[in-house]
């Protein structure tokens, strides 16, 4: 962990991609909405674990190295581990199948608006509470 600049940019970039997931939803675009709120939610928590100089691992979802090193996190936010790493959790698993689909299911017809919804207002969620953290951290 030796750039720490890296978590600053990947928590900058989360905060722009919401836009982008605004955007999509705007446009109606459900299974994009999901999969792009995925990759906000990643990204953020990856520059938590950087934050904290923990060893950041090339997976989609995070959450049980977060788990493992909630102790690091100020304390007052610990509370918040869980829902972070839950939310990572089931955004993981609609990762591949809003981007691809499978040949039973085709993403633009699986995907609703409540389920676009839920994704952006998470991935909301793990910005505005990663960026808290960030703010305790010296």
């Amino acid at each position: 962990m030796r750039n720490q600049s890296l978590a600053k940019d990947y928590l900058s970039r989360s905060h722009k991609r919401l836009s982008a997931v605004a955007a999509l939803y705007k446009e109606k675009s459900w299974p994009d909405v999901v999969r792009e709120s995925q990759e906000v939610v990643e990204l953020c928590l990856k520059a938590l674990l950087r934050q904290l100089n923990i060893e950041v691992p090339r997976v989609h979802d995070v959450s049980s190295v977060l788990e493992e090193n909630r102790t690091r996190v100020p304390e007052s936010k610990r509370p918040k581990i869980a829902e972070l790493c839950k939310i990572s959790k089931e955004l993981r698993r609609d990762r591949e199948l809003a981007l691809y689909g499978t040949e039973d299911l085709t993403p633009s017809e699986f995907y609703k608006e409540t389920d676009a919804k839920r994704a952006q207002t998470q991935a909301v969620k793990v910005v505005k509470t990663v960026q808290e953290i960030f703010d305790l951290i010296p």
